[in-house]
């Protein structure tokens, strides 16, 4: 019987102490209007701290100005879209009052700092691992002496790792502008130099000038060890830009490889192909989401094939209907394939019209991750990778199948092919379309990151045949190194020069490395070519 009793008495106090929180909880929001913005900050921080279910809610309206008080002092939530409001402690619906009978809830920069601060208290909560997190970074960025208590309590409730670590950086952030001890301190100082990125140095700049000597020393030292993590960051930041301008370059750059540096061809019609893949992922894209929208994930997928076989096609009947008759004659051959490139900008402007088109990322290639304090878009990794695969793909068939055999017979010495039987004509043919196929894949890379219009070769036709140049003409892997070497210095280059004077940089210096090594990085050798 007396268990029984304690019991009832527990649920009694529990249920007395549930209904007291919801009355101070209820207390606080009605006097949300009332007092200055200091008081009306302190009100803020204080809803943070009751835990109540609407409290998020409540926070938000008055941060998004839908916080509003009615004629007879309800305090409301008002539908900024609807009018429709409901009552701020309970939720219930009040209908939809007049604009004219509701007064705003005014905030400014102080009060809407606090709210961050409460609302990210209250998240911290959430069942949501994710939504703890982003609290977690609220917290670190906004540190507060009020913020402790909360943190303590979530720390020792938290289950993962990554968001416990980032809740003790945040407290240790918060320490710093207390009172503490020197040791306690220094400790919070050393976490928050480990972390070594701009919240950690946000939160121990201020204590740079600190009066205790200690404090001073161990702040100055680790914002001196922050900004050389920063500084390595950034050096990192900037090769990744470079092997993913890198990467597209080398994508456009191959088949020009081999249509310059094997057949010896100026191909200025080559952007044009490479645009051709970009209209033919546009036009697969298109027909999916017209017929069958649930296939867009797989539509680079499909699109890739066709727009390999459109512009090898292409290629063909290029070399086919113009490029055979000129060989020898390069002078010739670059002012008909420059004729070319303008009939397919005209045919492309008159089928599509002049404007870009939309071709749309698919879910697995949109957004970006962290890498340490570096971001990391999936667009660009994908590419990188796709270059990867479309390089390792050309040099299995130029090493290990009978075409590549021929070609690289060809490229050696074409007389001497010839006489072994080999047909020059086909070579040739099939040359300039794999050459070609290939920019049509490397328009499909393009689409998911630049504008898809009848320009889109133009802007990469000179940079193509610079990495050509330099890496080697005819040496396939004398493109990839090319293609990586411009593409990280064009982004070591940009922050000094911009990006115009960069390229210009880079074509003076390549300029000026081809007078010392004409046949580039990796010269392609054999009997036609020393000769």
């Amino acid at each position: 019987m007396t268990f029984v009793l304690r019991i009832v008495v527990v649920l009694l106090t529990l249920a007395g102490a549930q209904h007291a929180g919801a009355a101070d909880f209820a207390k606080l929001v009605n006097a949300l209007p009332h007092g200055s913005y200091h008081e009306r900050a302190d009100v803020v921080r204080e809803i943070g701290k009751t835990g109540n279910p609407r409290a998020v809610e409540v926070l938000q309206a008055l941060a998004n100005d839908d916080l509003k008080v009615m004629a007879d002092g309800t305090v409301v939530i008002v539908d900024d879209k609807t009018g429709a409001a409901v009552g701020a402690v309970e939720g219930a619906s009040l209908g939809t009052p007049s604009a004219d009978s509701l007064t705003r809830v005014r905030v400014n920069n102080m009060v809407r700092r606090a709210i961050r601060t409460a609302t990210g208290m209250l998240t911290l909560r959430s069942p949501d691992p994710a939504k703890r997190l982003a609290a977690a970074r609220d917290a670190l960025r906004s540190a507060s002496p009020d913020q402790i208590e909360a943190l303590d309590a979530a720390i020792g409730a938290e289950t993962d790792a990554g968001v416990k670590a980032l809740l003790t950086e945040a407290r240790a952030a918060a320490v710093l502008k207390t009172d503490a001890a020197t040791t306690e301190k220094v400790a919070a100082i050393r976490l928050l130099e480990a972390r070594g990125d701009e919240a950690a140095r946000a939160a121990l700049s201020p204590l740079a000038t600190a009066k205790d000597p200690e404090i001073a020393r161990a702040v100055t030292s680790a914002l001196a060890s922050i900004a050389e993590t920063q500084r390595m960051w950034r050096l990192a930041q900037n090769v990744w830009y470079g092997l993913s301008l890198g990467s597209v370059l080398m994508l456009a750059a191959v088949g020009l490889a081999i249509t310059f540096g094997v057949m010896g061809v100026i191909n200025m019609a080559h952007g044009e192909l490479v645009m051709l893949g970009a209209y033919t992922t546009f036009v697969v894209q298109q027909v999916i989401r017209a017929d069958a929208p649930w296939l867009f994930g797989w539509s680079l997928a499909i699109a890739a094939p066709l727009a390999f076989v459109v512009a090898g096609a292409v290629g063909i009947a290029i070399e086919r209907g113009i490029v055979r008759h000129l060989y020898g004659r390069p002078l010739e051959t670059l002012l008909a394939t420059w004729g070319v490139s303008l009939i397919l900008q005209q045919a492309v402007r008159t089928i599509f019209g002049p404007d870009n088109r939309d071709v749309g990322n698919p879910g697995w290639m949109s957004g970006a991750f962290p890498l340490g304090q570096m971001q990391v878009t999936w667009n660009r990794l994908w590419i990188l990778i796709f270059a990867f695969a479309v390089f390792a793909a050309l040099l299995f068939v130029l090493k290990r199948t009978p075409i590549g055999l021929q070609m690289r017979a060809v490229t050696q010495n074409r007389a001497m092919a010839a006489n072994m039987g080999i047909r020059t004509g086909r070579v040739d043919a099939l040359t300039f379309g794999l050459g070609s196929a290939i920019a049509g894949l490397a328009g499909v890379a393009l689409s998911q990151i630049d504008n898809v219009s009848p320009n889109l070769g133009q802007n990469y036709i000179v940079d193509s045949f610079m990495v050509v140049v330099f890496g080697g003409a005819g040496n396939i892997w004398g493109t990839m190194a090319g293609g990586f070497a411009l593409g990280i210095a064009n982004k070591f280059l940009e922050p000094f020069t911009g990006a115009v004077l960069g390229k210009i940089v880079i074509l003076v210096g390549i300029i000026l490395f081809i007078q010392k090594r004409p046949r580039g990085l990796f010269a392609v050798k054999g009997r036609a070519v020393e000769a």
